[in-house]
């Protein structure tokens, strides 16, 4: 009886993958799609699929300073993420994908299925990337200090 129970427990993972920026909502729909009917038919139980968005990235990837990022919640044995990403490294659309389990042991009646969420991304395209947006940083303004050093003025 216990030995029944042990193996209906499955681990939480999620996995986080760039998608090229220019692609459309039905492009990026079938992505999702793909990568859903792998955790279906591998055994696994999908929790959920939230769409961050168009954001910029640190550096360009795929030659592109933007990417969307999708993030994927699923539960399933140890064998599912190996599957996943070897369907998102053979997906052209996909540049950049990563994994992390979350929990081991997980009783997958206590995870509802939840409603696949899309979030803004970035609203502003002209916006400066990291911390030189922030009031006052950069450029040569002291606050109104004098300057008492004796050099230069």
């Amino acid at each position: 009886m216990a030995e029944a129970a042990t193996l209906a427990l499955m681990r939480e993972y999620e996995t986080v993958f760039l998608v090229k920026p220019d692609l459309t909502d039905e492009n990026v729909d079938k992505v999702k799609e793909k990568v859903r009917g792998v955790v279906n038919r591998d055994g696994g139980k999908f929790l959920r699929f939230t769409i961050w968005g168009k954001k910029k990235t640190m550096y360009p990837v795929a030659k592109q300073p933007r990417a969307i990022y999708i993030h994927a919640h699923y539960l399933g044995p140890s064998k599912l993420v190996a599957e996943i990403e070897r369907n998102l490294r053979n997906l052209d659309e996909v540049s950049r994908y990563l994994s992390k389990r979350l929990a081991d042991d997980v009783d997958p009646s206590t995870r509802p299925e939840q409603e696949d969420l899309k979030l803004a991304g970035d609203v502003d395209d002209n916006k400066p990337f990291g911390g030189a947006e922030r009031e006052g940083f950069g450029g040569y303004d002291d606050g109104g200090m004098e300057d008492d050093s004796g050099y230069g003025s």
